[in-house]
């Protein structure tokens, strides 16, 4: 029954619910904040395929997210979430089809790439440049002193690991092929802390990773994310 529910307010309606960790606003132009990176990489599919959706708050300073009725739709107590997302014929597909077996495997490999060569090290870099400080700038949470050989350890290794970024988009235009994907798009809310944190590494190390950052990075579902909204539904034309 809950699942026939959820099919009809996703057809009728044409909508995705999420969710996010507090009572303000979605997501927040000025700031870069660890804990909504995920619902801003759900944000930035749903805007690159003009899929609607409704956007719900969660706030954690009420434990909603570990609310009996919350644990029913995330087992885990953890956002975003989603109620219902499958469109995968509208806008970009953003994903190979798991028929075109050379496809999928260049797009897993992706995935791996940014998950093991790219997130890990940006967020170490970004916690010390951007989370710690005491400066009053958006986004500087923790008032800590940023530890230098930690913020360098990180950008030293990302270097190197961007050597590897630099040849791949040396033979094709993103990183999974000459298509693009979601993988693309995950990289640019981490990928944005960097500038944020006063690191011009993206656009600074190699002409094809400064093109590929660039092209990506001046998407149009991304300056959607990156202006913000509020909770409710957000329709497309």
């Amino acid at each position: 029954m809950e699942r026939k529910g959820l099919v009809i307010a996703a057809m009728s309606a044409r909508r995705v619910k999420l969710t996010n960790n507090n009572g303000k606003p979605c997501f927040f132009p000025s700031t870069v904040n660890i804990r909504d990176i995920h619902f801003r990489l759900v944000a930035i599919v749903l805007f690159e395929k003009k899929i609607p959706f409704e956007c719900h708050v969660v706030d954690w300073t009420k434990n909603e997210h570990k609310s009996p009725e919350y644990l029913e739709k995330h087992p885990f107590g953890q956002v975003p979430y989603l109620l219902e997302a499958k469109y995968p014929n509208q806008g970009p597909k953003l994903a190979p089809d798991s028929s075109d077996i050379k496809a999928k495997a260049m797009f897993d490999q992706a995935a791996s790439i940014e998950v093991s060569n790219f997130g890990p090290l940006v967020d170490k870099a970004s916690y010390e440049a951007v989370m710690k400080p005491t400066d009053p700038k958006p986004g500087r949470y923790l008032k800590q002193p940023k530890n230098e050989a930690n913020y360098n350890e990180a950008i030293k290794a990302l270097d190197a690991k961007l050597d590897g970024y630099e040849r791949i988009l040396a033979k094709q235009k993103y990183l999974a092929g000459n298509e693009l994907t979601m993988i693309d798009l995950f990289h640019l809310p981490s990928g944005a802390r960097l500038a944020l944190g006063g690191n011009d590494i993206l656009t600074s190390k190699g002409p094809h990773i400064a093109r590929w950052w660039k092209d990506i990075s001046s998407r149009e579902s991304w300056a959607q994310v990156q202006k913000g909204l509020a909770p409710g539904l957000v329709m497309f034309d």
